[in-house]
């Protein structure tokens, strides 16, 4: 959950499906299906057999549809898991305000913890994703973001949530995060919000890696998420000695996880008892390491 959450889930009407198959343009005919439990960014349709459409619930997540069409074909042959396949993106119209992404359908179920959390071999596929990825030639636009941006609201979460969690222990890690080394090399790509929610199995296996709408370069550590929201304590030690994470930059993902999860947690947790689990799993395990 790398980018900032924000309420206001109801911009996109999740049953306007006329509206919706009005903008489809020329896949207005092609039945449309609400696809559940949606993304906090994106409302998400399946549009016939082979397409998906994907719409913007608030302003922070316009633009993204452009960014998966400029680069998700450029990197997907360097890739070793599936990754959305972008068609078009919709202009804004029948009441709709922004511009919209539909991509090729990806078969497949969402990621959970009870089938892979323990896996070692999703731990290594895992790994083997972000070195691929942040081992494609360095194009397009930086990552601006880091962790010291997110100081004011992670602590005003922190001490919010207080007896919730530990808020000593959510301190503590804080501040290791932020005095942490930076990454002070060349940035690479990231996938830029790399957690459960957006990966797909097929047949219990890793199948697809989806929503690349904070896609760019950076510092690697923000896609460490993932051993904080999947893994389990043995699985994160395969992760990260297939990844070779140095532990100023482990540290640093720790800081992401905690910081992602804080800021999902805040906005979500009273409304979605889902999130309130995952993220709930999230800040406990970047507490422990």
């Amino acid at each position: 959950m790398g980018a900032r959450r924000r309420p206001g889930l109801g911009v996109v009407g999740d049953g306007d499906r006329r509206r919706v198959g009005q903008a489809a343009g020329g896949w207005a005919g092609l039945p449309l299906a609400a696809v559940e439990p949606g993304g906090s960014d994106h409302v998400i349709f399946r549009l016939g057999e082979e397409l998906a459409v994907r719409l913007p619930r608030h302003a922070d997540a316009v633009g993204q549809a452009e960014r998966e069409l400029e680069w998700l074909p450029r990197l997907a042959p360097r890739l070793p898991l599936a990754v959305p396949v972008p068609v078009a993106v919709g202009e804004p119209g029948c009441g709709y305000p922004w511009r919209w992404g539909v991509s090729r359908w990806l078969d497949g179920e969402p990621a959970g913890v009870a089938a892979l959390g323990g896996s070692a071999e999703a731990a290594v596929q895992l790994a083997g994703f972000l070195t691929a990825l942040q081992g494609c030639e360095p194009a397009g636009a930086v990552r601006e973001e880091s962790l010291a941006e997110r100081d004011e609201e992670t602590r005003a979460a922190v001490a919010a949530l207080d007896g919730v969690f530990d808020g000593a222990a959510m301190t503590a890690l804080w501040e290791a995060a932020l005095g942490a080394p930076t990454w002070g090399r060349a940035p690479v790509w990231v996938h830029g919000d790399f957690h459960t929610g957006n990966l797909l199995t097929v047949d219990g296996r890793l199948g697809a890696v989806i929503d690349f709408g904070g896609l760019g370069l950076g510092d690697p550590a923000c896609d460490l998420t993932i051993a904080f929201t999947l893994l389990s304590a043995g699985t994160r030690t395969a992760f990260r000695t297939a990844l070779g994470v140095d532990e100023a930059t482990w540290l640093r993902g720790r800081g992401w996880a905690l910081a992602t999860g804080l800021n999902a947690y805040t906005h979500y947790a009273a409304v979605n008892p889902r999130v309130a689990a995952q993220t709930t799993r999230q800040i406990t395990e970047a507490l422990r390491g």
